[in-house]
């Protein structure tokens, strides 16, 4: 699977400047290893371990389900919605998804990138396309809320 940041396992945080290295699954938030501040959960998956990263989450993760072939709207929703989740650190984790034939097949992908908020296994809300990061931010903002 690829993606389109160098790497999106590796987080700096907003507070200290450490890089950190949030595990892709884990039973609680990611925090610095210093300042023990939330950091931006980003992870990517794929088919085999979709459950344990999204479904098994403490908190929701926003899925974005995308294609290298898929363009300008995703090349535009990736970097937004990475915003999102360092704004919300320690409440979102941002999951990528590419070229997941089961995953595109149990969420019926009609459009890329198409994006879904999941909280407890539970799809709270979906769209398609592109929008900017204010956009991207309120539709994750009244997921939560939901």
């Amino acid at each position: 699977m690829r993606s389109q940041t160098k790497d999106a396992s590796v987080v700096q945080c907003s507070k200290c400047g450490r890089r950190n290295r949030p595990p892709r699954a884990a039973s609680g938030i990611p925090q610095c290893g210093d300042c023990h501040q939330p950091l931006p959960w980003v992870t990517k998956v794929g088919d085999g371990d979709f459950s344990e990263v999204v479904e098994a989450a403490r908190i929701p993760a926003a899925v974005n389900l995308w294609a290298p072939w898929g363009g300008r709207p995703c090349r535009m929703v990736s970097p937004a919605l990475e915003q999102v989740a360092a704004d919300l650190a320690g409440r979102l984790k941002l999951v990528k998804v590419n070229e997941a034939p089961r995953l595109s097949e149990r969420f019926p992908v009609q459009a890329i990138s198409t994006l879904a908020v999941i909280d407890q296994g539970r799809v709270v809300t979906r769209r398609s396309g592109a929008a900017p990061a204010p956009a991207l931010r309120e539709w994750v903002n009244d997921a939560l809320a939901a």
